[in-house]
């Protein structure tokens, strides 16, 4: 049985083992960013754990626009309560976890959030190959993006309140 709860400061060298099989060096997290979400925004900062394992996570904080900015990579601040966009700056499945449908589990409880909380939608980046992913999951793919995260090429994808709701 997998549950969901939000993050914990005791779950941060677990996140970073995640964090460095999932992304190469020049795009994962920092252990300093993942100390700062671990504060700021424990409330969309959600873990999927079985008996004590984190098989994933799903991070990101509110925004007042549609799209990343690559500044939030670098400093972010506490989530308002309600409205913005729900930023994804991290989805992340251990090796073990994956193709299980952990990612999916991890988007429906943002999904709640957005819901629960009012939020205009959720927005993401993502590398060409994972596009096709995240639009069988209803994004919608909004073209480039001008991050330059990790010296990459990032595509927009957004999936609005409304699409949240059908």
């Amino acid at each position: 049985m997998i549950t969901l709860r939000n993050v914990q400061t005791t779950d941060l060298a677990q996140l970073l083992l995640i964090e460095k099989e999932g992304f190469p060096i020049e795009e994962a997290a920092t252990k300093e960013a993942f100390v700062e979400r671990i504060q700021l925004i424990p409330d969309t900062f959600i873990v999927a754990e079985k008996e004590g394992v984190i098989l994933g996570y799903i991070n990101g904080p509110i925004m007042n626009q549609p799209y990343i900015t690559d500044d939030l990579f670098e400093k972010i601040k506490e989530n308002p309560k309600r409205g913005g966009y729900q930023s994804i700056l991290g989805l992340a499945v251990s090796k073990q976890a994956r193709k299980k449908g952990v990612a999916q589990i991890l988007m429906k409880k943002i999904e709640a959030l957005v819901l629960d909380n009012e939020r205009e939608g959720i927005s993401l980046t993502c590398k060409q190959e994972l596009v096709s992913f995240y639009e069988k999951m209803g994004f919608v793919n909004h073209g480039l993006s001008e991050s330059q995260h990790g010296g990459e090429r990032w595509y927009n994808l957004v999936k609005l309140r409304a699409a949240l709701n059908s």
